[in-house]
């Protein structure tokens, strides 16, 4: 599920769009008024969407968009002269007056994007940090050591191991470690 975010400097505006888009079958987090109300929000997410108008009561869009995490989109729904400065990855423009419909497929089109970067994400491994490097070649060195294992061995050990019990191969060294009472 996507996270949505609709921002306007009228309540009546942000709950107008809120209430399209949640008949239209998406989750919408919430409706704000201003920016500093939207960054508190899109803090709590590594991706999602903000659709907002040009102007919130305490910012522009660009500023919003400058403070938001990189994974969140932007929607910005604007008068065709306040469409100029929109040349920025991440931010999709629909001029106003707009039709419910276009509102509603472009964002459908922008959560399907989330969804793909997300799923890009997962599929990348994660980098281990320095500390957890060091513990799995300190288990590596120990199963060598003891166990006349080779490095490809014991690497593949390790792996089982944690494969097995369902944890990193980081505590998996770590345990190992503390079994051979190192």
């Amino acid at each position: 599920m996507t996270n949505i975010i609709v921002a306007f400097p009228g309540t009546e505006n942000a709950r107008n769009i809120k209430n399209i888009l949640v008949r239209s079958g998406f989750s919408v987090t919430a409706a704000c008024t201003t920016g500093a109300q939207v960054i508190g929000l899109a803090e709590d997410y590594t991706d999602g969407i903000v659709v907002c108008g040009h102007r919130l009561t305490d910012m522009l869009w660009g500023e919003l968009f400058d403070c938001l995490p990189e994974g969140m989109r932007m929607l910005l729904l604007a008068a065709p002269q306040y469409l100029g400065e929109k040349d920025r990855e991440g931010v999709v423009c629909l001029s106003m007056p707009m039709k419910v419909h276009e509102l509603v497929s472009t964002v459908g089109m922008l959560c399907q994007e989330v969804e793909q970067c997300r799923r890009r994400r997962r599929q990348m491994p994660r980098e281990r940090r320095p500390q957890e490097e060091r513990l799995i070649k300190e288990a590596k060195e120990l199963l060598m050591e003891r166990n006349h294992m080779t490095e490809a061995e014991a690497h593949r050990y390790i792996q089982k191991c944690s494969m097995d019990s369902g944890t990193n191969m980081a505590e998996t060294a770590r345990m190992v470690l503390t079994i051979m009472g190192y």
